[in-house]
């Protein structure tokens, strides 16, 4: 009986003593600093993302339109990409934002005005630093609610849990509030005086100026500044108020460049002339390099992520191993023995130069061997149309073997030359010869007088796959700052023409076709005046 009445004071005394024990539980708990480097790492990666897709801010800064970003970086600083001129940089500041600021284009009025009253540019300088203000206030909440947003979001999607994510939120906005302090307290204004310079804008300093000189000089420095700026308005004035050929889905537009000779500011310009123009392929017609060595092949990784397919053939200064790294190539198209490939609608064949003449020690075989390397390609040309497969454009680098393809195909481009023309030959066939793309590349600093950078954009028809219209841009060379844009009508396209595609026209080889009263595109070119 006194067992009886022990047995629940017993009883809950074990059960008390149960609960008291440690509870062992399965689930394994992370280590704090693994669980502080996920947060970062997500805070980090979610901030970005959120900049990338609505950190950006769209401003006027004077006659331009702009797009400013925030983007995380070592180093800090500014970025200003001029397409298709290049980009300068600025160390405006030490701190793990960067800011880039895009130049869309210029506005038609507003540029017009500076250019028809030059005395405006003496209030430039306060007109953009207001717009600028302007433009990086609104960037800045624009880029606090992008960050907290992709935070947030990335943080939710991870941890499932709303404070979480909050955290995560409230962390990525502390951090690039200290971001924006850093860079407010190591703000260097000065650092406009010493721009770093890419692509076209390389040849900025030989126009304004050194740093020494900027000192001494500052009034003269202004001057050639804003001459500079001039200049850089109205080349957009002529790119933006050109009239677009057939900007519809009937035309294929090629970009023919030619002649790079290892100038690497020539990817840039290819690059950004694709993008604008909506490029659907891009022809090559070789003396891309300048030796053809394998020490040189790095300078054509560029060329598989230009924006649009790439169409090469061989020139006396590309060697087999040249032709071989790009034939390895992604969106990267070799020709040569004939061979035919379809790209953007248009049946491409080509040949690669016969001679390979990097320098003057080497024997050239002469025009013959450039004749019978044409007349090889002609013979293939032949041998597609009898198969039901015919060529809309043939490709060599040398127009003597170029010239070999008359009657086969409606039109052959070549380079080689380093200087542009345009001619119907006997049988029907255009020949378009391209200028140097690289502006001669070294050979440059030979003569007196710089090479021009040149590359042309034919407009085809996707139905007839026949040469519509043509512009040719030409860029000043080595330390020139001009630029012109030239619109062309095949004679047979022009109003009243009687002409029909491919049909010999009796203009002289090497001009354009005049102008006909009425004709909606120009043939004359517009340019800015010269530089300095």
């Amino acid at each position: 009986m006194h067992r009886v009445r022990k047995a629940p004071h017993a009883l809950a005394r074990h059960y008390r003593a149960r609960r008291a024990q440690p509870v062992v539980e399965l689930v394994h708990q992370p280590h704090p600093y693994a669980r502080a480097l996920s947060l970062v790492t997500v805070v980090l990666f979610g901030a970005w993302l959120g900049l990338l897709i609505v950190g950006n801010v769209r401003a006027p800064v004077g006659p331009m339109d702009t797009t400013m970003t925030l983007r995380p970086s070592l180093t800090g600083g500014t970025k200003i990409n001029v397409s298709p001129l290049g980009a300068l940089e600025l160390r405006s500041h030490i701190a793990p934002i960067r800011l880039d600021v895009d130049v869309d284009q210029l506005d038609p009025v507003r540029s017009q005005a500076l250019v028809d009253h030059p005395e405006r540019l003496s209030g430039l300088q306060d007109e953009v630093t207001r717009d600028v203000g302007h433009g990086t206030l609104d960037l800045a909440v624009r880029s606090g609610v992008a960050v907290v947003s992709g935070a947030t979001a990335l943080g939710l999607a991870v941890y499932r849990r709303p404070r979480r994510a909050l955290a995560a939120g409230g962390l990525a906005l502390t951090l690039l509030a200290a971001s924006g302090a850093t860079a407010f307290a190591t703000w260097n204004p000065k650092s406009v005086l010493e721009p770093k310079f890419s692509g076209l804008l390389s040849s900025a300093p030989s126009v304004v100026g050194n740093a020494r000189s900027i000192v001494s000089e500052f009034d003269v420095y202004q001057k050639e500044l804003a001459r500079l700026v001039t200049n850089v308005t109205k080349l957009y004035d002529v790119t933006s108020t050109l009239p677009a050929y057939a900007p519809d889905p009937s035309t294929i537009r090629v970009l023919h460049v030619s002649d790079i000779h290892l100038n690497p500011a020539s990817w840039k310009i290819i690059a950004s002339l694709v993008k604008q123009y909506k490029i659907d392929a891009i022809v090559d017609s070789g003396d891309t390099m300048d030796h053809g060595t394998a020490a040189e092949n790095g300078f054509l990784d560029p060329a598989a992520d230009l924006g649009a397919p790439y169409v090469w053939v061989r020139g006396n200064h590309d060697s087999q191993v040249t032709q071989n790294y790009l034939e390895r190539m992604d969106n990267v198209h070799v020709l040569d023995e004939g061979r035919a490939v379809s790209v953007a609608g248009l049946r491409f064949a080509g040949i690669g130069d016969p001679q390979y003449t990097p320098d003057r020690s080497v024997q050239q075989a002469g025009d013959p061997a450039e004749e019978l390397a044409g007349a090889r390609l002609s013979s293939f040309l032949n041998d597609q149309k009898a198969a039901g497969t015919p060529v809309d454009i043939a490709i060599a680098h040398n127009p003597v073997a170029a010239r070999e393809t008359d009657g086969e195909v409606p039109l052959a481009l070549a380079g080689h030359l380093h200087h542009s023309e345009m001619e119907v030959m006997k049988y029907g066939t255009r020949l378009r010869i391209e200028g140097s793309t690289g502006g001669s590349g070294l050979r440059a600093v030979e003569g007196k007088h710089p090479d021009p950078i040149e590359t042309s954009i034919l407009y085809l028809d996707r139905d007839t796959r026949r040469l519509q219209a043509w512009d040719e841009i030409k860029l000043g060379g080595l330390g020139l700052t001009t630029a012109e844009v030239s619109r062309h009508l095949p004679r047979e396209n022009q109003p009243g023409a009687s002409l029909t595609p491919g049909t010999p026209s009796p203009s002289t080889p090497g001009s354009p076709s005049s102008p006909t009263p009425g004709t909606p595109s120009p043939t004359t070119p517009r340019s800015p005046s010269p530089s300095p």
